[in-house]
């Protein structure tokens, strides 16, 4: 569609070092246990500099925000059992600040320490585009995102979309040649809907299946939300081709915007409620999309200077040695910072304020309420209280 012709993409640079096996069990073994998210697998690794060192520590900080009971740590022959099923089925895995770790996936709030990966791992590291819409679509919808997909495939960026019916199936289906990535929200090895078994079996012979949940893990009605960041994360900017006003690809653009990233959206019939969320979107200020060139134009110069948009790479290795300084807490200080806190979500730099306590506190007591299952995490970094 655009006779041949290629973005030329300026290389990132060297990202990271593999994990060794045992470093890898204990990534594992940290993000399954009980009350630990994303982001406290970050502050623990960042507190104790390893993550066997930081499994050692949460019985106590667990204690500490309050939990009578105690704390449930994923055993060791349990992450074993995982990996060995990943290994079976061929599945990668991926961990944070790798060299295959998707650039831009790594700086988002809440990134995924590890990823399983059923295909082409390699092609995480290339630029990529998320194109996303409604299940229920109309056949232009379809046809058109099947035009945008191509055209960027084309150009050399990679489609990411979520493996769904409609506008999902559409980006993936006509990029198999060219590269696509369908984010699950259930396990690598576990496809939804089953109609599209047989299309994921194509994606992974040259694209990649990728996923942060347990193998054999059944998808549940909360974890698509939580899938959607990964399609906005990995990706430099997302496409809406139609949306409802309460479609999950709405969910998708709203991640994209608290990420950084751009938001591109198709018009459509004011008539058409297939339309209604898009329409809303180019009101809020999304960038207007009739054909792909107008997304090369707007990513044309983020691809050829990275360090615009990709920030400054991390090393797994320096994740797993960089412990940080942490004062010890004291109970009136954490006293108060609880007390700050309630069902509406606000951000930590909120509580920095609102306390006057340092935000390295503010962070270690919400680490210790969170093992506690005592707060919850929002996207924005804001947090409320259970």
């Amino acid at each position: 569609m655009n006779g041949g012709k290629k973005l030329n993409f300026a290389s990132p640079g060297d990202q990271g070092h593999l994990l060794s096996n045992a470093q890898k069990l204990a990534w594992l073994r940290l993000i399954r246990s009980e009350n630990v998210g994303p982001i406290t697998f970050r502050n623990l690794i960042n507190r104790y500099g390893s993550a066997s060192d930081a499994i050692e520590a949460i019985p106590e900080l667990s204690a500490r925000g309050g939990i009578r009971r105690a704390i449930r740590v994923c055993p060791e022959d349990q992450a074993e059992a995982e990996l060995d099923a990943a290994a079976q089925l061929g599945l990668h895995v991926v961990a944070l600040g790798e060299p295959n770790y998707p650039m831009l996936l790594q700086h988002i709030d809440g990134a995924p320490p590890l990823l399983f990966v059923r295909g082409n791992s390699d092609i995480l590291a290339r630029p990529s585009i998320a194109i996303v819409g409604s299940r229920n679509c109309s056949a232009a919808g379809a046809l058109l995102a099947g035009e945008l997909a191509t055209g960027l495939g084309e150009a050399g960026l990679v489609i990411v979309s979520g493996l769904a019916r409609g506008i999902d199936a559409a980006a993936h289906k006509t990029t198999l040649a060219s590269g696509t990535i369908a984010v699950l929200a259930g396990g690598a090895d576990t496809v939804y809907p089953e109609e599209h078994i047989e299309l994921a079996t194509k994606i992974a012979e040259t694209g990649a299946l990728v996923s942060e949940m347990p193998v054999g893990y059944l998808p549940r009605g909360q974890d698509f939300p939580r899938r959607n960041r990964i399609i906005s994360g990995i990706s430099i900017g997302t496409v809406v081709v139609e949306a409802a006003v309460r479609s999950g690809s709405l969910i998708t653009a709203r991640l994209a915007g608290e990420q950084g990233r751009d938001i591109f959206a198709v018009p459509g019939s004011p008539r058409d409620p297939r339309t209604e969320g898009t329409n809303r979107l180019l009101k809020q200020g999304a960038q207007l999309v009739t054909s792909y060139t107008d997304i090369l134009e707007s990513v044309a110069s983020q691809l050829e200077e990275p360090t615009k948009i990709l920030g400054t790479s991390l090393d797994s290795n320096q994740l797993e040695s960089n412990s940080e300084t942490w004062k010890d807490i004291d109970d009136d200080d954490r006293s108060i910072i609880i007390r700050a806190l309630s069902p509406a979500p606000v951000t930590i730099d909120e509580i920095v304020r609102h306390t006057d306590k340092p935000a390295g506190t503010v962070i270690s007591v919400l680490m210790e309420l969170e093992l506690a299952g005592r707060v919850a995490r929002h996207p924005g970094q804001r947090v409320s209280l259970l």
